[in-house]
């Protein structure tokens, strides 16, 4: 899957702001709200360095396995490859910035071809 429209996206979130899309790189704003998440996912090329902005974000990875918690100021990165899944802690809202490059985008679900 290529990079879509928010309405066209596998999942459902509060809010997604593009700051910036363009062939080899991205900066997305996301908020997830009380409930919602980012399904475990991947991304052939790129990797996401996650910028923490409101309450604490939890991302979660596979190979290796990791938990993850970032708040506001703190900063992560989950390499290309690497399945992934983001939500806040305890199910809470959290925002974060999102970086993602250098190269191609899409979205992989796990599980899914």
């Amino acid at each position: 899957m290529t990079a879509s429209p928010p309405s066209k996206r596998p999942y459902k979130i509060e809010a997604i702001e593009v700051l910036a899309d363009t062939p080899n790189l991205r900066m997305t704003v996301f908020t997830v709200g009380a409930g919602e998440d980012i399904p475990w996912h991947w991304h052939t090329n790129v990797s996401d360095t996650y910028f923490g902005m409101e309450g604490i974000t939890v991302v979660e990875t596979r190979a290796p396995a990791a938990h993850l918690e970032i708040g506001p100021g703190q900063t992560t990165m989950v390499p290309a490859k690497r399945a992934h899944h983001v939500s806040g802690k305890d199910g809470g809202r959290c925002k974060f910035a999102i970086l993602q490059g250098i190269g191609p985008y899409d979205f992989n679900l796990v599980g899914q071809t």
